[in-house]
């Protein structure tokens, strides 16, 4: 797979201090989460380049082996079993090369913020959580952490890192059990995970956004 990958990328207004990669579920596109970020409420005069990557397309065994954008093949309704970590530690990779390439541009790690719905949030907390750098965050909606087992061995050494964690109560695709244990997961490998469940399905709703807003102000506050 290229490292290469094509995005949707919102400017700010003024020269960039701080990015957030943000990386949509199965069958989207980076289009996906456009529309959110006025609904952040993020200040006028932010600088904060978003980033939004498409996935590449590949066939998805749990579809049949329907070919769409994927960041990792699922082959089994129970997210944890049988899990591509090759086809995750690849997107990783490619996600890597985003971040490296915004260093190099002169933004900080730790002004960069991971974040990713579902199949991309299972790559945000992957790449997040390994990393050397200190990163700004992660933020991980309606997802899991894969290959939790390896964390233990492989976490990096920032145990202050900000996680923000979402969750629909009712999500039928990727159950609320696999949310509050992605939190306790991470809570005994000594981080402090914010955790939000929301009255909703498989979906993001606006009072998420809200507080994915408030969380992206505290952790870039200058």
């Amino acid at each position: 797979m290229s490292s290469a990958l094509e995005s949707v990328i919102l400017e700010p207004a003024e020269d960039a201090d701080a990015v957030i990669i943000w990386l949509h579920g199965l069958g989207a596109d980076g289009n996906d989460f456009v529309p959110i970020v006025p609904e952040l409420k993020l200040p006028t005069s932010h600088r904060i380049k978003f980033i939004f990557p498409h996935a590449p397309i590949r066939p998805i065994t749990i579809n049949g082996g329907m070919e769409m954008r994927g960041w990792y093949d699922i082959a089994d309704q129970q997210l944890r079993k049988r899990t591509d970590i090759e086809g995750i530690k690849e997107s990783a990779a490619s996600i890597r090369a985003l971040i490296d390439a915004e260093i190099a541009g002169g933004i900080a790690s730790e002004r960069i913020i991971l974040a990713g719905f579902s199949q991309g949030g299972a790559v945000a907390y992957y790449l997040g959580l390994r990393i050397p750098e200190r990163l700004a965050g992660i933020i991980a909606l309606s997802t899991y952490v894969p290959a939790a087992d390896a964390l233990t061995d492989e976490i990096n050494e920032h145990k202050d890192l900000p996680v923000f964690i979402a969750h629909g109560t009712h999500d039928p695709l990727v159950p609320e059990a696999l949310g509050t244990s992605a939190k306790s997961s991470l809570a005994a490998l000594g981080l402090n995970p914010s955790y939000q469940a929301y009255p909703m399905e498989h979906a993001v709703c606006l009072e998420e956004i809200r507080d994915i807003g408030e969380f992206i102000k505290q952790v870039l506050a200058n």
